[in-house]
Parts: structure tokens; sequence; C-alpha cells
């Protein structure tokens, strides 16, 4: 079977199983689908406060005629059953290795050359933001974007946080919840392109990229964001798993450790 075929087959099985699910457990507001390009790949930069926002962005993404490949962890394409899922999916693996990070970037490359939608979180992980917001962006969505010229649309969802609260053990089913999604005009990097790709570029661009993400929550949740994003290396929080008050986990790691 050829990869698109076997890749669209699979995709659209998931779907079929994830949308009538995600339907009966959560009404849906949906807004700026023609943000989304329809004649180019793209980058969906979106923010991660629970861990079924995939489903949730992937959704929005299918039904706006998109597939949706998201950046995915190395160690899940190891798990039984899940692993052959996501391969035939055509999801792509992140590895922290020079060779495994060329890996991923030929991958997404090759997506968006065919006009996919690749979907990355730049906190990298679940918010440790008390408030949900977004947190510090880590700079890989910003290379990607200026290595491939790729535009990078970003995407903010609210509610599906409400349903399955960030680290929680089940569902809150009742009352019924509403999910928000809305998608905003594609983030102005052109300042950044064609320069070279240092340490102070990758920092600004994702920078401009976080501060659109955040709007768009603002606007869905109708309030005000903190003045200052939050830095988990600042406050000496571990760059991932659960590190909330009360939870057990591994020590917070040094500024240091955390670059």
């Amino acid at each position: 079977m050829k990869k698109a075929t076997r890749e669209h087959l699979t995709l659209g099985a998931v779907a079929a199983l994830v949308r009538p699910v995600l339907s009966a457990l959560m009404g849906r507001q949906w807004s700026g689908q023609e943000h989304l390009p329809k004649d180019s790949g793209f980058i969906v930069c979106a923010n991660h406060n629970t861990e079924i926002d995939p489903l949730v962005v992937g959704h929005y993404l299918y039904n706006s005629g998109h597939l949706p490949h998201f950046l995915a962890k190395a160690s899940l394409f190891a798990v039984p059953v899940v692993g052959p899922i996501l391969r035939a999916a055509r999801q792509i693996p992140v590895e922290r290795s020079s060779t495994g990070a060329h890996k991923s970037l030929v991958a997404a490359r090759e997506v968006m050359d065919e006009g996919g939608a690749v979907i990355v979180y730049p906190e990298g992980t679940l918010t440790r933001d008390p408030g949900l917001w977004p947190m510090r962006g880590r700079t890989g969505a910003a290379r990607l974007a200026l290595q491939t010229g790729a535009p990078v649309v970003p995407v903010a969802q609210w509610g599906a946080n409400a349903l399955f609260p960030r680290y929680a053990r089940r569902l809150h089913l009742l009352p019924r919840k509403t999910c928000r999604v809305a998608a905003g005009p594609p983030v102005d990097l052109s300042e950044f392109r064609g320069r070279p790709i240092t340490k102070s570029v990758l920092e600004a661009a994702t920078d401009k990229i976080m501060d659109s993400v955040t709007a768009l929550l603002a606007e869905l949740r109708g309030e005000e964001p903190p003045a200052e994003r939050g830095d988990p290396a600042a406050q000496r929080q571990q760059s991932a798993g659960s590190d909330l008050p009360g939870r057990s986990g591994k020590a917070a790691l040094s500024p240091e450790e955390n670059q």
C-alpha cells in the first residue's frame, strides 16, 4: 500500500472513532478556519493545557480539510499498537540527538511540501502556569519555520481542560463542557527571513509566535494574560512531567539543566 493511501486510511479510521466521542462529550465553538492556508503546507503552534488537547486540535484541523501531523516523542513510537498507528498516520517522531532532530526536520518538510499541517506545541510540555496561560516557548517551531519558509498559524484552544484537567485521572463530564478553538492569521516572521539563524533570532521569532497564541487565548477566555510569560527554568521547575504543588515527581532541575 502506498504511503499516502495508508496515511489517509489510518487518519480516517482514527477520526471515525475519535470525532463522535469528542462531539458527545463537548460542545464546540470553532473559528478562524479561513486562516489555514489552502495552497501550501503550514505549521500550527498551539497552547497546551491538557493531555487531550491534541485530539481537539487534530479534530479541528481534520474537519477543516487538513491532515494533522504532530511532532511526537520518539518513545511513543515504541509503544505496542500506538507506535504502528502513529507511523501509519505519518506522525513525526522527535528525538533529542542532532541526527534525530535532522530526521524530524526532513519528515516535517516532506509533509509540508505535500500541503500537510505540522502541529507543534512550542512550550514543549503542559503549561505550568497557575492560570493555564502559555509559558515561554522553545525555539524548535521558529527554527522549523525559518528553515522551511512555511507559514506559522497560531491556534488557541480552551474548554477541553475543564473536561480533563491538567494531570487529571478522570473525566469531569458534568456539566457538559464547550471547547473553543480559534486560529489566527499567520505570524509575520518576515523580519527574520534570510538572516542567520542565531539564538537571538530564534528567541525573538519564538516570542512573536507565543505572543500571537497568547493573544488568541485571551480572546477566547475574555481575560487579560499575565504581564510576563512564565518560565519554568527561572522558577526551577522540571522541564517535563508533573510539577505541581502536592504531586510527587522528580526534583526540580536547575536553570542550567533546563537549557
